[in-house]
């Protein structure tokens, strides 16, 4: 049936009133049983410069569909909707600025900003603990903030088509976090802490600045895709070292982890406790050191799936390790260590190209 000004009913207790032209929204046309009774509320592709107050009249509404307008803001009436689980507004004129502050009050979990004018990730979208699909792709972030990781419920994350140049290890404290889209940045390096998305299924980082990948990527048991194509991974960078000497407090760390000299915090200062329960264990199988800040980056190219060569960065405590025997064969790069040959029901899809 037809209501209003073209606006169509559902029997599922959804109101469509998109390509209405509207530049204004009222409710008058609305009976209160349907007001009552709605549950979706359609106002995409008209030509709203906000989220009209009138909306807060659907108090049962689960779902606001308001992309392709011209929206630069939304107001504080949309936090009265209690039950408003899926807010999107695609396509619009949002900024960082547009967000009313209690915003962050709301029970949203499906947030779809793409195609707006964020230059920055708004701290009230971090604040949104049941949130399990955020979307901003297309904007202008530069940056992803330290406070992603409050978003402990989040399961998508879409990022792509932005300028952001680096992910924050921040990100790997999503616990069920399955979907990870960065493709179409500035991104230069993957950081070694992804590796505790232990529920990441779909990685996307094709179309950045990426010369290599952590080596620890292949512990990603649940990975399923892998996306790297238009990414300048070249064999140049196989044999390439990095190595700062340790400091002074490094090397006395070193020594205190490699030789299990006891400690608690009445002995130490909490500052140097926890420096030294940051140790990294060498990942070379016939070293048995540690390394804090200083160690060796050393790429290595490992075999996926069979088919591809992928470059790894290895984290090795000292120069020495990539001389020892397990790194002196040639072929061992690709064949030595169990983990640098990944089955193909471990990652199913890896793109290049």
């Amino acid at each position: 049936m037809e209501l209003g000004d073209g606006a169509a009913v559902g029997n599922d207790g959804s109101l469509d009133f998109s390509h209405s032209n509207l530049n204004i929204f009222t409710t008058c046309c609305v009976s209160d049983e349907k007001k009552r009774d709605t549950k979706h509320l359609y106002l995409n592709n008209n030509r709203l410069c906000s989220v009209p107050s009138s909306v807060t009249h659907f108090a049962n509404l689960q779902l606001l569909e308001i992309s392709n307008n011209n929206l630069s803001a939304i107001g504080e009436d949309i936090t009265r909707l209690a039950h408003l689980r899926t807010l999107v507004a695609k396509n619009n004129l949002l900024n960082e600025f547009s967000l009313p502050k209690g915003f962050c009050s709301m029970q949203l979990e499906v947030l779809n900003f793409s195609g707006n004018c964020f230059e920055e990730i708004p701290l009230q979208c971090t604040k949104l603990r049941r949130l399990q699909s955020l979307s901003l792709g297309g904007n202008r972030l530069k940056s992803i903030p330290a406070e992603i990781e409050n978003l402990t419920s989040l399961e998508m994350l879409y990022l792509g088509g932005n300028f952001i140049s680096a992910i924050p290890a921040e990100v790997a404290n999503l616990p069920y976090l399955s979907y990870l889209v960065l493709c179409d940045n500035r991104i230069q390096s993957v950081p070694p802490q992804l590796t505790r998305l232990r529920s990441l299924r779909s990685l996307s980082l094709h179309n950045n600045l990426l010369t290599y990948l952590p080596r620890e990527i292949v512990s990603l048991v649940h990975l399923q895709e892998l996306s790297l194509r238009g990414n300048p991974l070249v064999v140049r960078f196989v044999r390439e070292l990095m190595y700062d000497p340790p400091s002074l407090l490094e090397l006395a760390g070193r020594t205190i982890k490699s030789r299990n000299v006891p400690y608690s915090p009445p002995d130490l200062p909490s500052h140097l406790v926890k420096y030294l329960n940051l140790a990294s264990k060498c990942p070379n199988p016939k070293c048995a050191g540690v390394y804090f800040d200083s160690c060796v980056r050393h790429i290595k190219f490992v075999d996926f799936c069979g088919k591809y060569r992928l470059p790894l960065m290895h984290y090795l405590c000292s120069p020495e390790c990539t001389t020892s025997p397990c790194n002196s064969n040639p072929q061992s790069d690709a064949e030595s260590e169990d983990e640098n040959s990944v089955p193909a029901d471990r990652l199913l899809r890896v793109l290049l190209g």
